[in-house]
C-alpha cells in the first residue's frame, strides 16, 4: 500500500525497483542497472511532466486589478491503452551481464506503468576468485499490475489580476514529510489578455490570451530501513520540472463559458540513486556510493477544450487535454470579480 500511495502522490515509480529486486539489478552491474532503470522510468517521466503542466487556466479573460481566484485542481493522466508506454523491448546484447532465463535475447518487459509479470532474468555473480554463482530474479512490473491505469496529480493554485490584462498565478502542494517520504510542488505563471487592450474589448464575444507556467515537483524516498542492502543513507531522489506555453480563447458569457487552447510543453526529470550500497558476495563485495543518476527531457504539443460554470464567488471547471499523455483536469474555484 505504501508503494501505491507514494506513486499516486509523486509518480516516483523508482519504488517499483526499490522494492522489487533492486539488489539483483545492482548485481548485474551499475551500467546494467542504470540502463534498465532509464528505460523502466522513461514513460513515468513523460506522464508526470504532462500531468503537472495542466490546470493553468480556465478562461482567456484575465482578472481585473484586485480580482482573485483560489483553486483546488486535480489531474488524471491516463495510459491504459498505451502499449508503447507500458512496455519496452529489452535486448540483452545491450547489457553486460543481464540475461533471460529462457535463453531469449530480446523480449518486451514492463515499464513502471505496465503489467508484464513472470519475466525472469539472471546474472553470473563471482563469489570467489574463479568461482561464479548464478543469481535469478524476476523483473519488476508497474502500476497496471497494481490496478492503476492513470497518473494523478493535484495542487492548490491562486491567481490575481494586476495591471490591465495581466494576471499572475502561483501553485503549490502542501509539503508532505514523513519518516521515509518527502514530497513538494510549487509553480508560477503569467497570463496576458490581448483583447483587453482593444478599444472594443467589452463588445467582443471572445477573449484571447497567452499563458506561461512553470511547475516543479520533487519527491524523495528513503529506503535505508528496508534492509535491501548493507550501507547507509539509501535514498531515491526525483525531480520533475515543466514549462508550458499556451494560446487560449474563451467565450465571455455571464454563467457558463467554454474555453480551449493550443500549447507546447517542455520539461525534464532527474532521478538520483543516492547513498552507500554494498553489493556482491563475500570478499568480492564492493561498496558503491551514489551509484547513478538518470535524466530525461520531454516536449510536445498539447490541445485542450473545457467549460466553466460561474455561480457568484463559486466556480467549477473541467477540461480535457490531448497530448502524448491525455489528461482530464477538474477545478473547484473560489473567486472575486
Amino acid at each position: 500500500m505504501k508503494k501505491i500511495l507514494f506513486l499516486m502522490a509523486t509518480a516516483v515509480s523508482s519504488l517499483g525497483i526499490a522494492q522489487a529486486n533492486l539488489d539483483d539489478l545492482f548485481a548485474a552491474g551499475i551500467d546494467d542497472a542504470q540502463r534498465f532503470t532509464n528505460d523502466y522510468l522513461a514513460p513515468v517521466s513523460e506522464s508526470v511532466v504532462y500531468s503537472i503542466s495542466n490546470g493553468w487556466y480556465n478562461s482567456a479573460k484575465a482578472k481585473p486589478l484586485g480580482g482573485f481566484e483560489i483553486s483546488i485542481i486535480g489531474n488524471i493522466t491516463g495510459f491504459k491503452n498505451k502499449d508503447d508506454k507500458t512496455s519496452f523491448v529489452l535486448n540483452t546484447a545491450e547489457y553486460e551481464n543481464l540475461q533471460f532465463v529462457d535463453g531469449e535475447t530480446s523480449k518486451s518487459v514492463s515499464t513502471a506503468l505496465g503489467d508484464i509479470e513472470g519475466v525472469r532474468a539472471f546474472v553470473e555473480v563471482e563469489v570467489a576468485p574463479g568461482v561464479t554463482e548464478r543469481q535469478e530474479f524476476e523483473l519488476p512490473t508497474g502500476l497496471l499490475a497494481e490496478g492503476l491505469n492513470f497518473m494523478p496529480s493535484g495542487y492548490l493554485q491562486g491567481s490575481v489580476g494586476l495591471i490591465k490584462g495581466l494576471e499572475v498565478k502561483a501553485r503549490f502542494l502542501p509539503k508532505i514529510d514523513t519518516d521515509d517520504v518527502k514530497i513538494g510542488l510549487f509553480g508560477a505563471g503569467l497570463q496576458y489578455d490581448f483583447t483587453s487592450s482593444l478599444p472594443a474589448d467589452k463588445l467582443l464575444p471572445v477573449a484571447i490570451s497567452g499563458v506561461i507556467g512553470y511547475t516543479s515537483l520533487t519527491g524523495e524516498y528513503d529506503f535505508t530501513d528496508a534492509g535491501l542492502f548493507d550501507g547507509d543513507r539509501q535514498i531515491i531522489d526525483t525531480k520533475f520540472s515543466s514549462w508550458t506555453f499556451n494560446a487560449v480563447a474563451s467565450t465571455r458569457l455571464p454563467v457558463i463559458n467554454f474555453y480551449g487552447g493550443l500549447g507546447y510543453v517542455t520539461g525534464k526529470s532527474t532521478t538520483d540513486v543516492l547513498g552507500d550500497y554494498t553489493v556482491g558476495v563475500g570478499p568480492l563485495s564492493t561498496t558503491e556510493t551514489d551509484p547513478f543518476s538518470i535524466s530525461r527531457n520531454v516536449s510536445g504539443v498539447t490541445a485542450n477544450v473545457g467549460t466553466k460554470l460561474k455561480l457568484g464567488f463559486f466556480r467549477l471547471n473541467v477540461d480535457y487535454t490531448l497530448a502524448e499523455f491525455n489528461t482530464l483536469t477538474a477545478g473547484i474555484n473560489f473567486g472575486f470579480r
